[in-house]
């Protein structure tokens, strides 16, 4: 079974659904898992640290193994992404500490960073924001990389939920139908590229590297010389601004 590729794995455990195959497509299934745990950075808390989410995103794998139909015209990774990102997300959410008033704040960032670009007619930097939020600098930043962690924000996901006050964003089951799905994502895609080619070098390089070049947050951080720390509160402020920009023109998303 070493030399089949998971494509064949899973289609061989649908059929017969024995440990052996099982643990042999958990096995062609990590680097996948470490991919997608590496692209989400981490609470500093004790139950976040990689083995945590390692398991979580095992049990995302599980379900897609039992759930998957070999009929559908769905490579198997795809499928599975999905549901390891989610079962990823869904941990997460159950050991947040987070308050919803704080939650409630990622809102008031982007009206207050919105607002003083136009006042100053330039990018505010974070101690003018945090002043004018009243906020300390370092809970200021803490929310930044909270924004990051969640990844709640990501550029292609569904904006602020305002009826549930949650920023956690959510995935549409690859199986279903979405009509002119291409066109639609080549149109969000476009959007969100030229929002990016708008910002300073080092912010748009940033967000190329992570979004576009699968790069994590220590990676990224070792290549600018910066901390992962304030990669991950560039990023958080910058999915703030430009989701804050993106929702002023009125452009649809759908995931992908």
């Amino acid at each position: 079974m070493g030399n089949k590729t998971l494509q064949e794995l899973i289609e061989l455990y649908a059929s017969n659904p024995v440990d052996a195959l099982r643990n042999s497509i958990i096995s062609k299934s990590m680097p996948l898992v470490r991919s997608i745990i590496g692209k989400i950075s981490r609470p500093d808390q004790p139950l976040s640290q990689r083995e945590d989410l390692e398991s979580a995103a095992i049990t995302g794998l599980l379900q897609a193994m039992d759930s998957y139909d070999c009929s559908r015209n769905i490579q198997f990774n795809t499928f599975a992404y999905y549901r390891i990102r989610g079962a990823i997300v869904d941990y997460l959410r159950s050991i947040d500490q987070l308050p919803r008033k704080q939650r409630k704040t990622y809102g008031e960032v982007q009206k207050v960073i919105e607002q003083l670009s136009q006042i100053l007619g330039r990018e505010p930097s974070d101690q003018e924001i945090a002043d004018e939020l009243d906020m300390d600098i370092h809970a200021y930043n803490k929310l930044l990389s909270n924004v990051q962690q969640r990844n709640l924000l990501s550029l292609d996901g569904p904006a602020y939920d305002k009826d549930s006050s949650s920023y956690y964003d959510t995935q549409i089951d690859p199986n279903s139908e979405v009509p002119d799905n291409n066109l639609e994502k080549k149109e969000r895609t476009e959007a969100i590229m030229k929002k990016i080619g708008d910002l300073k070098e080092r912010d748009r390089l940033i967000l190329m590297l992570y979004y576009y070049e699968d790069m994590t947050m220590s990676e990224i951080a070792l290549l600018l010389e910066l901390t992962e720390a304030r990669i991950s509160q560039i990023v958080g402020k910058l999915l703030l601004q430009l989701r804050q920009e993106l929702t002023k023109e009125e452009v649809v998303y759908v995931e992908h």
